[in-house]
């Protein structure tokens, strides 16, 4: 457990060092936004129906703190269990022009009514603590990005009870056809997970989809951002299509 807690608080200072290092003064930007969701689907598995998503993030210079949430809309007394509820805090730092980032996250999603999300004992946790790598290519025609997660501590345990370090990686091009902007994105885990839901033996590809985003204009003034994407999951044989409504002021 302390080797754990050294190794967030590591990853931690190295965000934090980041941050107090830079010496230009920047703008502080927030960010206000709540989405409407027909379905919740994470990295090609299904997690629930028709949600409201909720964002607040803190920018500063390269550096950027942010709570996002997810509710679905069966409340407490759901008749199939608890209803389905996320909080994901991430801290992040953006290298620059370099297309670098490097992120540290804690996800939580044990459901309404689970209470103790402020228990963080290694084997009875509810959080799973990741650190994600990401990289951008400086290439204005074919802006490829990579990014790898690792969860390195908290609830992914594999049968052992062992840290089973349950890894994703995802690259994502986007592009646009008109008015109308695209992105075609390819999800795989490397190797055997226990607690993310894939039931997969080794790599397998979990995460094959292709979003497009516009606006209907309402106003001259306020036009209201919607999507739509199409994901496939070869891993688990299964196909979701989401709409999705943008709400910000």
């Amino acid at each position: 457990m302390k080797q754990v807690k050294r190794t967030f608080f590591v990853i931690a200072a190295i965000v934090a060092a980041c941050f107090f290092g830079t010496n230009d003064v920047k703008a502080q930007e927030f960010t206000v936004q709540g989405d409407l969701v027909s379905s919740y689907v994470w990295r090609g598995v299904y997690q629930t129906g028709a949600s409201f998503q909720p964002t607040l993030g803190f920018g500063i210079g390269g550096f950027s703190l942010t709570a996002w949430g997810s509710t679905d809309f069966d409340g407490y007394k759901s008749t199939e269990g608890q209803a389905n509820k996320e909080i994901d805090l991430t801290a992040a730092y953006a290298f620059g022009e370099s297309g670098l980032s490097l992120s540290v996250a804690s996800l939580w999603w044990a459901g309404q009514g689970a209470r103790q999300y402020f228990n963080f004992k290694s084997h009875e946790t509810a959080h799973f603590f990741e650190a994600g790598l990401a990289y951008t290519l400086p290439c204005e025609k074919f802006p490829l990005s990579i990014a790898w997660y690792t969860m390195f501590a908290g609830a992914d345990k594999n049968e052992e009870g062992a840290q089973n370090y349950s890894s994703y990686c995802e690259l994502n091009y986007p592009f646009s056809v008109k008015s109308v902007g695209l992105n075609a994105t390819v999800g795989f885990v490397p190797y055997e997970t226990y607690t993310v839901g894939y039931g997969n033996s080794g790599f397998a590809f979990t995460n094959v989809a292709l979003k497009a985003t516009t606006a209907i204009r309402i106003t001259d003034s306020f036009s209201l951002p919607i999507f739509a994407q199409a994901i496939w999951n070869p891993c688990l044989e299964d196909t979701h299509l989401v709409f999705d409504i943008t709400l910000k002021p």
